[in-house]
């Protein structure tokens, strides 16, 4: 109880000996500390926070954090002097918004009630910004407000190049809700994909720890026996003799690439995926294979306000013609209805 009623109001910035006491505010919703620091101190570099996390000055609640830890609203973050860096920017505007981006982002609208809304995310379209993006689907969330005050804030993230089921909670208490959903795993996502091959057997489940590869460039992960967990469950639905496959992915994991990363290990790389599939990454004739036929098909998760949130996300145009030059039905029942995930 002390702690709770000492923390100043959600939002505020208490300023002492040029240390900022800062509480993280409802708009941010719940994410990584490093995320946060990106997104409020977008001059500090990675490297120079985590010198300032190792030393302890960089506090959440008052005791030391590290970079991955996730941050919520209401809690306070001690932040150092950082003399060097320009005074944070506030989140874009809604008047700064284009009003094509602000139309495309509601199009993209495929549910909406008081608690969350799910997008039909377009392919090329990043989540997040990073260096030098400033169009995203983040700086675009005040054009889904809608009747509410609250500025919607993300629930989970989806690979830029990959279209498909997106979830945005309307709330704080409804980010707070599906956020544990995500991290309890009773949220059930599953992928269609196009794959270069047949993969053998024709369903499975794949445990492959994956780690971040270092180095510059792209951000990009490779099989590590010491890596972070991860596991995805496939099933072939459909195929093409053994030049092109249908797969649904179910991933119980969340690792960053992990579908792509998984599909190559088969031997099966994603068609377009150039990343981790290279020249075997294409079709003969390599029909529409510049773009990754990767999509967030459906997403099944508990609703806060009881039952279960159910959605499902129509393909885009670049899939939809592989579907049909292959010939391959346009839809498909749940080939995991019936996989029990531990």
């Amino acid at each position: 109880m002390g702690d709770a009623a000492a923390r100043p109001p959600v939002g505020a910035a208490f300023v002492t000996g040029g240390v900022e006491i800062v509480t993280v505010r409802p708009e941010d919703g719940t994410l990584r500390l490093d995320r946060w620091f990106r997104r409020h101190y977008p001059r500090l570099s990675h490297g120079r926070l985590e010198k300032l996390l190792r030393t302890g000055q960089v506090r959440v609640d008052g005791k030391k954090a590290r970079a991955g830890d996730p941050v919520s609203p209401g809690q306070t973050v001690r932040v150092p002097p950082l003399p060097d860096l320009p005074p944070a920017e506030p989140p874009a505007a809604a008047a700064q918004m284009r009003p094509q981006d602000a139309a495309m982002l509601r199009d993209a609208v495929i549910h909406r009630d008081d608690w969350a809304i799910v997008l039909n995310k377009p392919a090329g379209l990043a989540v997040q910004g990073g260096t030098g993006m400033t169009r995203h689907i983040d700086a675009l969330l005040d054009a889904l407000r809608f009747d509410f005050r609250e500025r919607p804030r993300l629930v989970h993230r989806l690979d830029k190049d990959t279209s498909g089921v997106l979830l945005i909670a309307r709330t704080a208490a409804a980010a707070a809700f599906f956020t544990r959903a995500f991290r309890d795993k009773t949220a059930r996502k599953i992928y269609w994909a196009i794959v270069s091959g047949l993969p053998q057997p024709p369903q499975g489940r794949i445990d492959l720890a994956l780690a971040k590869k270092p180095g510059a460039g792209r951000e990009r992960v490779r099989a590590d026996e010491e890596g972070r967990s991860a596991v995805t469950w496939y099933r072939v639905v459909d195929h093409a003799g053994t030049k092109a496959s249908w797969l649904a992915l179910l991933p119980v994991t969340g690792r960053t690439h992990q579908l792509r990363a998984h599909c190559a290990a088969l031997g099966t790389p994603i068609l377009g995926d150039g990343k981790y599939g290279g020249n075997a990454a294409q079709l003969p004739g390599g029909a529409a294979a510049h773009r990754l036929h990767l999509h967030a098909r459906s997403l099944a998760l508990p609703h806060p306000a009881g039952g279960t949130l159910r959605a499902v996300a129509p393909l885009p145009t670049h899939m939809k013609r592989v579907w049909e030059f292959f010939g391959f039905a346009a839809e498909a029942a749940d080939p995991f209805a019936d996989l029990d995930i531990e």
